[in-house]
């Protein structure tokens, strides 16, 4: 993998296309699905976690206490936001 590839921009991206395309759905490897599902919602979890004891959804201090990226961060923060979860 280059230095300059960001894993949490290459699942959003995989996510988003599994979520808009029927096609794409029918041809992905239904175990690796969920394994992707199950890292999600570690990481998800871990960033709850992060803001329940720190009080804050900054997306920099998260992603020094998560190991994530800072785009990473803000994605994850996002999406939780997005579904009520924080």
């Amino acid at each position: 993998m280059d230095e300059g590839v960001d894993p949490t921009k290459m699942c959003q991206n995989l996510m988003n296309k599994v979520a808009q395309s029927k096609q794409l759905q029918a041809v992905t490897n239904p175990e690796i699905l969920v394994l992707f599902e199950d890292w999600l919602d570690e990481i998800e979890n871990e960033v709850i976690s992060s803001i329940k004891k720190s009080g804050s959804d900054d997306h920099v201090s998260i992603a020094e206490k998560t190991g994530l990226s800072r785009s990473g961060a803000d994605f994850i923060i996002t999406k939780l936001k997005r579904e009520g979860r924080i």
